[in-house]
């Protein structure tokens, strides 16, 4: 919508600040803290709250019970005056985010690993998608900086991946991922200790994992890195300001077709306009796609930045299938972080295998006895009646499951767009969402199933089952405002810019061009500082908006 859209009441102004971030999450607080030390004025709006340890689900025995209601991963589920509803009804993977100070790094188990150098390189490789702009190697004193300022526990000398060393130790294999490891030697297939973000030793002030259950509804020790106990205090005390409850409804542009800032509504339900020399998306890749969708107007009739026509384009969720079994001697149950090892035996193409690129197992421990019997009752292990209880004696507490985190290949059809009648409750266009699976993801979900059931034989397991259909976990959110050098098939350019608008900045996993097969947040927030950097260098040398006005 253009700045000047009419309004009843003039709505407040508020002082103009030289950098505006829309989203305090994995991105967001990353941008934040780099751009700190330039000096600027720098503002971040969040509609979500401040979370307090004491609310979080592991302090009280009903952790289970608030993980399908206020803490589920979906909006819709979980429908706090914070969120907005999603209509996912057209897609078979789920949306899951949380709209708070840290965003989804509150909620997500924190598995770490990183992109592959070859995922830069699909088209090259492999002759399909496209190429990044940017690689591996351009990313890796950010992947090492990011890894630092989460705080991330592993292993170093991992072959499968370009050598890194954690700065802590990993997370102990267990009971769990010995039985793992000792299946998969067996199987002479590649295995090694996961990256991930939570503190095995003291970390800068944080607290040790001291097990409390399921890391995913938040982490009441602090011992999970969420970017509101590490990015977000050191930007706030270098000069950042940050403003929760705030839901921003557009970017407003000027008749030059540069970004002038945003409108946004305050705790009090206020519509304002936060004005802004540099705009910044930081909102996820379906929270990014609708917010410039819902800015069209003026010189930008089909969305901000969308001259191409890719903004809501181009969707990837990561399909997950995972593979249950169960052994006959009780494992870690919930008592330990979820995800604690990996194998990238099926990581790279083989042309042999039916399919193009690939997917990493991933070996976790169970949860607890409620998702245990739900689980148990969806798939038809728990009868009810006189072996009732000892039907679930023997399942609880001694499950294994391996996730497939098949890499989703970009296609145009699967997209975020406006939806014409769902709203949100300051009346904003909730996101609609169009999802289905290629041949090629369903060949390599099946590939990959196959190889998580005979892992979980080899480890002895019984009553094998796999999720083919519900495929709502984890629903990470890539794509929808692509990276590339030409403004004709990509939103922004090789450093987060956006061809269209030269002021405005998109810095999470829309900008990706492919999805590789891991959890993104580490390769999230290492482009985040390396497009900070990039904004950093251009404005030494006056270059910022070369083609588009002058630097402030």
């Amino acid at each position: 919508m253009a700045e000047n859209s009419a309004h009843s009441t003039p709505r407040p102004t508020d002082e103009k600040v030289d950098v505006l971030i829309i989203g305090s999450g994995a991105s967001g607080a990353a941008v934040a803290w780099s751009l700190a030390d330039t000096r600027m004025r720098i503002l971040c709006l969040e509609q979500g709250d401040w979370m307090k340890p004491i609310d979080f689900p592991s302090n009280g025995r009903d952790w289970e019970a608030r993980r399908y209601s206020d803490f589920d991963s979906s909006p819709n589920r979980r429908g706090r005056d914070t969120d907005y509803p999603v209509n996912d009804a057209d897609s078979i993977m789920k949306v899951a985010n949380f709209n708070a100070v840290g965003g989804g790094t509150v909620m997500y188990t924190a598995h770490f690993p990183r992109l592959h150098p070859s995922d830069f390189h699909v088209k090259t490789l492999d002759g399909v998608a496209d190429d990044w702009p940017v690689d591996y190697w351009t990313l890796e004193k950010y992947f090492a900086e990011n890894d630092r300022m989460m705080g991330v526990a592993g292993l170093a000398g991992d072959p499968a991946v370009p050598a890194h060393t954690p700065p802590m130790p990993p997370v102990p294999l267990g009971r769990t991922g010995t039985r793992y490891a000792q299946a998969t030697n067996n199987l002479g297939w590649h295995w090694w200790p996961s990256d991930i973000a939570i503190a095995t030793t003291e970390y800068e002030g944080r607290a040790a994992c001291i097990n409390l259950g399921h890391c995913t509804p938040g982490c009441a020790q602090g011992a999970k890195a969420s970017t509101d106990i590490t990015y977000w205090p050191q930007a706030l005390r270098a000069g950042v300001e940050l403003r929760s409850r705030c839901r921003v409804r557009e970017i407003t542009t000027g008749a030059d077709g540069m970004a002038t800032g945003a409108v946004y509504y305050d705790p009090d339900g206020v519509e304002r306009f936060q004005p802004a020399e540099l705009v910044i998306m930081a909102a996820n890749g379906v929270g990014t796609p609708r917010l410039l969708l819902n800015s069209a107007g003026g010189a930008h009739p089909n969305g901000l930045a969308n001259s191409s026509g890719l903004v809501g384009r181009n969707l990837m969720m990561h399909p997950w299938p995972m593979v249950t079994g169960y052994v006959d001697e009780e494992m870690d149950g919930d008592r330990a972080p979820q995800t604690v090892m990996w194998s990238k035996e099926f990581y790279e193409t083989d042309p042999a295998r039916g399919f193009l690129r690939g997917y990493t197992l991933q070996y976790s421990r169970g949860t607890g006895p409620v998702n245990e019997a739900l689980l148990a009752l969806g798939r038809g292990l728990l009868p009810w009646g006189r072996d009732h209880h000892k039907a679930y004696r023997s399942m609880l507490y001694r499950r294994l499951q391996i996730g497939v985190a098949c890499e989703d290949l970009p296609e145009e059809h699967n997209r975020v767009t406006l939806d014409p009648t769902l709203k949100d409750s300051h009346g904003i266009p909730a996101p609609r969402i169009d999802y289905t699976l290629s041949e090629n993801t369903q060949a390599m979900m099946e590939h990959g199933i196959a190889r998580a059931t005979e892992i979980l034989e080899e480890a002895g397991a019984a009553n094998i089952s796999s999720s083919t259909t519900a495929l709502n976990y984890p629903g990470h959110l890539l794509g929808t405002a692509r990276m590339g050098t030409d403004p004709a098939r990509s939103v922004v350019n090789e450093w987060g810019r956006c061809h269209d608008v030269k002021n405005l900045f998109i810095v999470d996993g829309s900008i990706w061009v492919t999805s590789g097969g891991v959890n993104p947040t580490s390769t999230i927030q290492a482009l985040a500082l390396y497009i900070a950097d990039c904004i950093k260098q251009r404005l030494a040398d006056a270059t910022l908006f070369d083609g588009g006005g002058g630097n402030f």
